[in-house]
């Protein structure tokens, strides 16, 4: 190999290591791991093997952060004159997690591969010289690096490799188009129902297909959602298909999010919620119209804009229940679910209909999309109101929401000022400025309360003499 930049310490023992653990897969029988590049202008194999991590060298002519050596001159001039010192070695390292635009900042990008390696380890093997020169994975071993992990997966290339060959080879594979195709939504979602059919684990079946093992299971109940469905869409020959929901991802990872926190307080609510958030979807509602409706959507809102023949009680409705003494009664738990139930089913056998076009008599196709044309009217004024009703909570709330949150700010104000005290860095005249500005938003806060607030409570009535008192001694 041409000594352009010369060679890393360790250069000896990688090599010494690096034709052990070839010799050790060798022999070792069965398949062996093998990587694929572009070598001087064919394909090649190269055997993989497991490295040291720490014996590694990271490549000082990387193009991965050759414009950003320049963020600090100084460290330039060192890592061109001596690129295997440790100094040199350190900036590479601090420059593979920078952020490409600017270095002072670290990349997000990089810490969201650090995750992917700690959920679920290397996938792809890196590639070196057999001097211990990393050609591609510079990256993948500073995250490594970062979790601690000893070792690290890379192919190795010929023993006749040259510095011309490096850089080839590098830009061969960062710039190598990837073609696949991911899955699409619905296709994922079956795949990993056929792994689960087939027994394996849910931990197993997550970090194959690279996500966590809850993302899994939502993935599964969504897939029982929409099979529910689609059964319940059945009108004669016409029925809806699971590619029908491939746009509806996020709305459908919203629902299961909503659903798991509303079932665990209670069932019945939980069942309405999905109902009426389902109906909205088969209307084809947007995601931030279906965030309106809360269990209470339907009593609350949807009950008074739904036409007459939409509102047909189920077949089997639950008996109301009497309430002893008041002379009144209200619905048996689960009467609001049956409804909301069948208002979902009719949607769903109208959309069915209405997508089998020719495949339907025309009578019901005209019936079906009258149907789907008067509920989408009936939800769109319901989720106005519900709409308008969330803002004002929103506008109510706002204002509480602030105060907790400088609440906890300064009670990390007083964790930061021990930590001051102990290191003797406080600086004492821009935390009095700091002081000085919060006296006197308090006291405008105490002004906004005073105008605000009929029957002042407690802790306003605190804020209130305390902005009083000030004011009597200032005069």
């Amino acid at each position: 190999m041409s000594t352009d930049f010369g060679l890393p310490p360790l250069a000896a023992h990688n090599r010494v290591l690096v034709e052990e653990r070839l010799k050790e897969a060798r022999e070792a029988g069965g398949v062996k791991e093998t990587l694929t590049i572009e070598w001087r202008g064919a394909p090649l194999h190269v055997e993989v093997i497991d490295m040291p991590v720490g014996t590694l060298a990271f490549n000082p002519g990387t193009h991965r952060i050759r414009a950003q050596r320049s963020h600090d001159p100084a460290r330039d001039q060192t890592l061109e004159a001596d690129p295997w010192s440790d100094l040199s070695q350190d900036y590479l390292h601090f420059l593979l997690q920078a952020l490409p635009k600017d270095p002072a900042h670290r990349d997000p990008d990089f810490d969201a591969l650090m995750e992917s390696l700690r959920d679920f380890r290397q996938t792809d093997p890196g590639l070196i010289t057999r001097d211990g020169i990393l050609v591609n994975g510079n990256t993948r071993r500073a995250a490594l690096k970062e979790l601690g992990v000893p070792s690290i997966r890379v192919g190795v290339l010929p023993d006749s490799c040259t510095w011309t060959d490096i850089s080839t080879v590098e830009l061969s594979l960062q710039l190598r188009p990837d073609h696949r195709r991911d899955y699409s939504y619905i296709n994922r979602l079956l795949a990993i129902d056929e792994q689960v059919s087939a027994g394996r684990p849910i931990g197993e079946i997550a970090k194959e297909f690279r996500i966590r093992p809850t993302t899994c299971e939502q993935d599964i109940w969504i897939l029982a959602c929409l099979r529910d469905l689609i059964a319940r869409s059945s009108a004669g020959e016409a029925q809806l298909r699971l590619m029908d929901f491939e746009e509806h991802q996020e709305k459908l990872r919203e629902l299961h999010r909503r659903y798991s926190k509303e079932s665990s307080v209670n069932k019945d609510r939980a069942e309405v919620l999905r109902e009426s958030r389902l109906a909205a979807i088969v209307l084809g509602f947007s995601k931030t119209d279906v965030r309106f409706i809360e269990p209470e959507f339907q009593g609350r809102y949807l009950d008074r804009t739904l036409p007459a023949e939409l509102k047909a009680a189920p077949a089997a409705a639950p008996a109301a229940v009497g309430i002893p003494g008041l002379n009144r009664s209200v619905k048996a738990a689960g009467a609001e679910v049956a409804a909301a139930k069948s208002l979902t089913d009719a949607l769903l056998k109208a959309r069915a209909v209405e997508a089998a076009g020719d495949r339907a008599p025309a009578s019901e196709v005209i019936s079906s999309s009258r149907t789907i044309a008067a509920a989408k009217e009936a939800f769109s004024d319901a989720l106005d109101s519900a709409g308008k009703d969330a803002r004002v909570r929103k506008r109510r709330q706002a204002a509480p929401d602030r105060i907790a949150d400088a609440c906890q700010d300064i009670e990390q104000c007083i964790t930061d000022l021990v930590m001051a005290r102990g290191s003797n860095s406080l600086d004492e005249e821009a935390f009095d400025e700091a002081v000085v500005n919060l006296r006197g938003i308090l006291g405008k806060l105490a002004f906004e309360s005073a105008r605000s607030i009929k029957a002042p409570g407690d802790g306003v009535a605190w804020l209130l003499d305390a902005v009083a008192e000030k004011k009597e001694r200032a005069l």
